[in-house]
């Protein structure tokens, strides 16, 4: 299902995101972030607390076999990613705050990845060759903080080499994801055909029951309507290339292309449904743009 070549691909890809994300970011945005951490800590909630539970309710509720199943867990377990900060540009989000809570959700990855993992994977009775440990995650991700950490470094030592890191970083990210589904869907055309829909189900369903459900427990926790579309986004896109690569590095043999099967797909539509969401989004952040300036001119 993935070469060699594109496993190779997908790790540099990382590489490059992470040393990009960490070059957005200065000690100055940690250190006003934790001062006011309310939204923080109800990203880290969201992301490794709904989301995880919301991939494992759907690996119930559609009755999906082990090797599927551990894919969608993995998922959903998964951080945020930088394709959430492209997203939320373009839809007039709060840009600042869906990349604070990509870095925090990352940086708590190396804990938290490898314990929700364990966690669902024990309660859904998963053993053998369907058991991803959480070692092996957690070396995965320590080595991906290096670049970031190195990013942010950067960024310090010169503003200049910094934007131009981020910059490189995310086009890069872009570039290697249009190339990645140009190339695969294909060469897989007639594994699409005979995927089982509830498999269709359950990699749509991730994203789009976390995009919704995460924008109205924002809005119930008194955020504004920019902000909770931001952390809809934000939370709702999770990292596909980094679940994609956990499974290439830890995952051999006839199973491999099964438990990769959800990630893809989820990596395939995620973008499909977040540009759909993403114009409803700017529509409604225009709308409230000019109802503002109309109530300005009345004032006036």
């Amino acid at each position: 299902m993935v070469t060699e070549f594109e496993t190779k691909l997908l790790g540099m890809m990382m590489i490059i995101i992470m040393l990009g994300m960490g070059a957005s970011l200065t000690w100055r945005d940690f250190l006003i972030s934790f001062r006011k951490p309310k939204r923080l800590i109800l990203g880290l909630f969201l992301q490794y607390g709904l989301m995880s539970f919301i991939g494992f309710s759907l690996v119930k509720l559609l009755g999906l076999p082990p090797a599927i199943a551990i894919g969608l867990i993995l998922m959903s377990c998964m951080p945020g990613g930088t394709t959430s900060n492209i997203f939320t540009y373009f839809c007039k989000g709060d840009l600042a705050l869906s990349i604070m809570m990509t870095c925090v959700s990352t940086l708590a990855a190396l804990v938290m990845v490898p314990a929700t993992i364990a966690f669902y994977s024990n309660l859904a009775g998963f053993s053998g060759d369907y058991v991803i440990p959480a070692e092996n995650v957690a070396q995965v991700l320590v080595v991906l903080l290096v670049p970031t950490v190195i990013g942010v470094i950067l960024r310090k030592l010169n503003a200049n080499v910094g934007a131009t890191v981020e910059l490189i970083g995310a086009a890069f990210g872009v570039g290697v994801i249009l190339f990645l589904v140009v190339t695969w869907i294909p060469r897989n055309y007639q594994l699409l055909l005979d995927t089982p829909i509830t498999v269709y189900a359950g990699a749509i369903g991730l994203g789009l029951i976390g995009m919704l459900a995460t924008y109205y427990i924002s809005r119930g926790a008194r955020e504004d309507k920019n902000r909770a579309r931001t952390i809809a986004l934000e939370i709702g896109i999770q990292n596909g290339p980094l679940a994609i690569l956990i499974v290439t590095l830890n995952i051999t043999g006839p199973n491999q292309q099964d438990v990769l099967l959800i990630p893809v797909l989820y990596s395939l539509f995620i973008v499909v449904n977040s540009t759909i969401l993403t114009f409803f989004f700017r529509r409604k952040a225009d709308e409230e743009a000019a109802a503002r300036d109309r109530a300005k001119l009345a004032k006036a």
